[in-house]
Parts: C-alpha cells; sequence; structure tokens
C-alpha cells in the first residue's frame, strides 16, 4: 500500500470533499468529523463523487443519476447504481490526513486538484 497525503484536517470541513488524482482517484469526504475515502467514479456512470451530495449517515448521492452510496462500506444504496464503490483506508498523522492505495504509481500522483497541494 502506498500513503498519499491528502491535505490538513483542517483543510477538509465536515461536509466538504476532494479528489486525489491517483489511480484511481479518489474523493475524500468528512462527514461530521469523520473521515472516507472511496473511488471517485460513480459505478453508474461518469460522475466524479467529490463532487456528489453528502447526505446524513455518511451517505453520497452521485451528481449525476441520483445513486446513493454508504462511504463506509461503498455499498450502493439504490439504483440506477447496482455496483459498490471501492473504499480505501484513511489514516490521520500529525494533522494531516492520508489515503492508502494499492497502485504502485501511486508515488507519482500529481496534485490534489485545485489544491495545488502536493500528493
Amino acid at each position: 500500500m502506498t500513503k498519499i497525503r491528502v491535505c490538513s484536517v483542517d483543510d477538509l470541513q465536515p461536509g466538504d470533499a476532494r479528489r486525489v488524482e491517483c489511480s484511481p482517484a479518489v474523493a475524500v469526504f468528512n462527514a461530521d468529523g469523520n473521515f472516507y475515502a472511496v473511488a471517485d467514479l460513480c459505478t453508474h456512470g461518469n460522475a466524479s463523487m467529490a463532487d456528489g451530495y453528502l447526505e446524513d449517515g455518511a451517505m453520497v448521492e452521485c451528481p449525476l443519476h441520483t445513486a446513493r452510496f454508504c462511504l463506509k462500506t461503498g455499498r450502493a444504496m439504490c439504483l440506477p447504481a447496482t455496483e459498490p464503490l471501492r473504499t480505501f483506508p484513511v489514516s490521520v498523522e500529525d494533522g494531516d490526513l492520508f489515503i492508502e492505495v494499492d497502485d504502485p504509481d501511486a508515488e507519482a500522483a500529481r496534485t490534489v486538484a485545485g489544491s495545488g497541494v502536493p500528493a
């Protein structure tokens, strides 16, 4: 597993999401102070889950087709999605948020989209 720095914990406020450019891209969410990471691409269509709508109970709704997913397990909770999102381990170290991906190319990840922060 390769650990990638996402941002400072303070930079991802409750209700916010951030897309991490790696392979595969990962969406990281702060749901009421709990951090979750899932594959960024909706399993039903070509939509970024980081652009989705965070809902109560650690759920995210796809911004295109209203499919909902559990951030804890990745499970598709309603149609039109039937396949789960992949989940990724999240950790906090010294005030920084990290994800772990098993792709060896992740070390060469670009920056976190829109933040200018090196991965």
